[in-house]
């Protein structure tokens, strides 16, 4: 028994340092990388901001689109989407002519990675 009390002691002393010994460790965050293509696309037509809506509309029906910037006085509409998202001529000549905008071309620039801290 007086060696049941002894040990009982003992763990009790050292249970402080247990409870603390990761404290002194610096706190890691997991670190995702996701890669992201991005694409720039020209079409004519695009003149207001009820224009660059109804083209971000169509383009997040899109699965793997992650989102869409309208620059109105250059023409451009900016894709980003997951890599394995394509666009084919065909799908992007229907989608602005069914907004009521020319379709021009599209140029997909290089991936990027993108680094999310949790």
């Amino acid at each position: 028994m007086k060696y049941v009390l002894m040990i009982s002691v003992m763990l009790i002393g050292l249970l402080p340092t247990l409870t603390h010994a990761n404290e002194d460790k610096p706190k890691q965050s997991a670190v995702l990388s996701t890669a992201i293509a991005k694409y720039e696309i020209r079409a004519d037509g695009l003149a207001c901001p009820y224009c660059a809506y109804g083209i971000e509309k169509k383009f997040k029906a899109i699965k793997g689109v992650k989102n869409i910037d309208v620059d109105l006085k250059k023409g451009i509409v900016k894709v980003e989407a997951t890599p394995a998202t394509q666009f084919t001529e065909q799908q992007l000549k229907t989608l602005f002519s069914d907004s009521g905008f020319t379709y021009r071309s599209i140029k997909k620039l290089p991936v990027a990675q993108e680094r999310l801290e949790h």
